[in-house]
């Protein structure tokens, strides 16, 4: 095997303007001061995870859910392999991160639509307590992910982090994507802007 491409620039920039909102949020939820700093942050989750979604049927081969999210029994034996310390390799997504990619995309959207309804003041107290609520079950499915992420990596000899940000993993030639899709990006980033205005009219 080599190192080919495997993740495309919507998938990489998404992931990681993701992972840092979601800390800025959690960071800021609880200040008053940084009200604004919150709800951008929720903002750009929620952008990322809408523009995923449509992604996720149309963009690049390892991208699209058809290509990672597998039944209960693919999920059974992957974990199996991981608990033996011998899982089995995926060029893209595993059967167990494809599912952390669902729920963090679909907690992510929820989450930050019941907090954007409580900043505008509707729903009241219970609304504001299921966006926390949301907000804290998506914190413990990024941390089993990360878990999964640095298990893996140990156990596979890949650092996943750093094909995250390079978009490359080991696989055979003929398994990589042909392009990392730039005009994409350039749609990612125009959605998030939009997402940005409509927060701040």
């Amino acid at each position: 095997m080599q190192k080919i491409l495997v993740w495309d620039w919507p998938v990489r920039v998404g992931h990681w303007l993701m992972a840092g909102a979601f800390c800025l949020a959690w960071l800021t939820a609880d200040s008053e001061s940084y009200r604004l700093v919150h709800v951008f942050a929720g903002a750009v989750v929620l952008g990322v995870a809408s523009f995923r979604l449509p992604w996720g049927f149309i963009g690049t081969r390892y991208a699209r859910f058809v290509e990672f999210v597998r039944g209960p029994l693919s999920v059974r034996d992957y974990l199996a392999g991981l608990l033996r310390l011998d899982p089995a390799h995926h060029v893209g997504h595993n059967p167990a991160g494809g599912w952390a990619i669902v729920l963090l995309l679909g907690l992510g959207i929820v989450t930050a639509l019941a907090g954007w309804a409580t900043y505008n003041e509707i729903g009241g107290h219970l609304l504001e307590e299921l966006h926390e609520g949301l907000a804290t079950t998506m914190l413990l499915v990024v941390i089993v992910h990360l878990a999964g992420v640095f298990s893996g990596s140990l156990l596979h000899g890949e650092n996943l982090v750093r094909a995250m940000f390079t978009g490359k993993k080991q696989g055979h030639a003929d398994e990589a994507i042909a392009s990392a899709r730039p005009l994409a990006l350039v749609a990612l980033l125009l959605w998030l802007a939009a997402a940005g205005w409509l927060v701040a009219s």
